[in-house]
């Protein structure tokens, strides 16, 4: 079936299947890891047992899409050196200390704080408990700081030069890491994972509320994520707009594809809402659009002028269908998400926020596309670079090893299985503990660290139980 594909296109489908596995579970684990840290706070400063039973809940959760999300990603490393063995040798001089920085400074950080986090309240303390679970929030973002300026670099390549044999080589660090497109690409991101941790942690609260109103956990839970709905998604269309603004200046092909603008318009660019891309007559069929709009979202001014690819060469143009469509699925699922964050403070006004059966499940429908939105996203912003991996400067047909067809289907054909395996069942265990109330004792995982084979466990303490304290002496 896919004798007639040639190993770039493979060798691209493979990195772009495995890459998008691995994207769901950060964009997941960065707003969890932050959305625990204050869950902790509110504990401690509060008081308020509900948001230490929210705390206990979710930080399983996040234990298991941590793990699926570190296995996730390493495999997209060994790519570098197999399938993209050129790319890794031409910009490794510039990627590959930012990736080790990454690896060394966020993941390290992350991962030895997380045992504290999920075993170690009664072992350290309320005060150091508190302090490894923000270590952790703050790991998850340090870790997408340095993945987002490695993958901003390529977009937007600043800070270097090339030596004679080709490689990219360091000149300014400064230049490297805070790259033209960096700044928008971490802010638009970091709210993207927040925006998706607070749809399905909303989506959760709605299904048990559609079972039991009175749920204190549910009732909290599906409150503050309704308020991260309401507050971040208006902030991350505008920041959206400010990284679109920033595209058109540094990368303007990509925004003629995302528009749909074959033609330049001299006189003011329509808005393209919806059509179906024609490749080979180049135009958009059955398009609806707004005259001038364009023009004044990215110029500010119904009557500027805007390029279309006309004006790109061809072999320079990004594929427009992939990029036209996904950037309409971002943006839709974008507004989908404001609709429901004010209908959500619609609610609240009245005071009929847990009383609103069709917001709840309008709630759980919205739960799976903070995932959707971010693969859309990740897909416009890659996709729309093409034909190059690192903007302008080096193709990806001159990136990729010399590796045959049959080696690369192959190995693509056992990562599908074996992922479809692997976080197929990983996605299901935690569906399933999420259907499982917050007050659950247990929700799969043990309450501590798994005794090692051979390791003697320690004397079990007689202890009395005080049952109103809910501690032991």
């Amino acid at each position: 079936m896919l004798d007639g594909f040639s190993a770039e296109t493979l060798a691209r489908a493979q990195f772009a299947f495995t890459v998008s596995f691995h994207i769901i579970f950060p964009a997941f684990s960065i707003g969890l890891a932050s959305f625990l840290a204050v869950l902790n706070a509110l504990w401690l400063r509060t008081g308020d047992r509900s948001y230490l039973t929210l705390f206990d809940y979710w930080k399983k959760i996040f234990a298991v899409a941590f793990g699926m999300g570190v296995v996730s990603g390493i495999v997209m490393s060994y790519q570098f050196g197999t399938n993209w063995s050129v790319f890794s040798d031409r910009a490794g001089p510039v990627i590959g200390p930012l990736m080790a920085y990454e690896v060394l400074s966020a993941f390290f950080l992350e991962a030895g704080f997380l045992g504290i986090m999920l075993f170690g309240r009664e072992r350290v303390g309320d005060g150091l408990h508190m302090f490894a679970t923000a270590m952790v929030a703050f790991g998850t973002l340090m870790s997408a700081t340095w993945i987002l300026s490695v993958n901003s670099w390529m977009q937007t390549p600043a800070g270097f030069s090339i030596a004679a044999n080709g490689q990219f080589v360091p000149e300014d660090w400064w230049a490297i890491i805070f790259n033209p497109s960096f700044p928008y690409r971490l802010v638009h991101m970091v709210l993207a994972a927040f925006l998706t941790t607070s749809l399905v942690v909303g989506a959760v609260g709605a299904w048990h509320l559609l079972r039991d109103r009175t749920d204190p956990e549910a009732r909290r839970m599906f409150s503050m994520a309704m308020w991260m709905a309401a507050i971040v998604t208006p902030i991350q269309i505008f920041a959206g707009d400010a990284h679109g603004l920033n595209t058109l200046e540094h990368q303007p092909a990509k925004v003629m594809a995302m528009e749909g603008h074959y033609d330049s318009h001299p006189d003011g660019a329509p808005l393209i809402l919806f059509g179906i891309p024609n490749t080979a007559e180049r135009r958009i069929d059955y398009a609806i659009e707004v005259p001038k709009l364009s023009s004044l979202i990215l110029k500010h001014d119904l009557n500027a002028p805007l390029a279309g690819l006309d004006s790109v060469p061809q072999d320079e143009q990004p594929p427009v269908a992939i990029v036209f469509y996904s950037f309409r699925v971002m943006v839709g699922l974008g507004f989908a998400m404001l609709a429901l964050g004010v209908g959500s403070l619609w609610l609240r006004v009245r005071g009929r926020l847990y009383d609103a059966p069709w917001l709840h499940r309008a709630a759980i429908l919205m739960g799976p596309t903070g995932f959707v939105a971010v693969l859309a996203g990740w897909i416009t912003t890659e996709v729309g670079r093409q034909p190059y991996t690192v903007y302008g400067l080096l193709r990806t047909g001159d990136s990729l090893a010399p590796v045959a067809a049959p080696a690369v289907v192959t190995s693509l054909i056992a990562f599908i299985l074996v992922y479809f395996c692997v976080f197929g069942a990983g996605t299901i265990y935690i569906l399933r503990m999420m259907n499982k109330r917050p007050a659950t004792p247990r929700l799969g995982l043990r309450d501590g660290p798994i005794r090692t084979a051979g390791i003697t466990p320690a004397p079990q303490v007689e202890r009395d139980f005080i049952p109103d304290q809910g501690a032991s002496k």
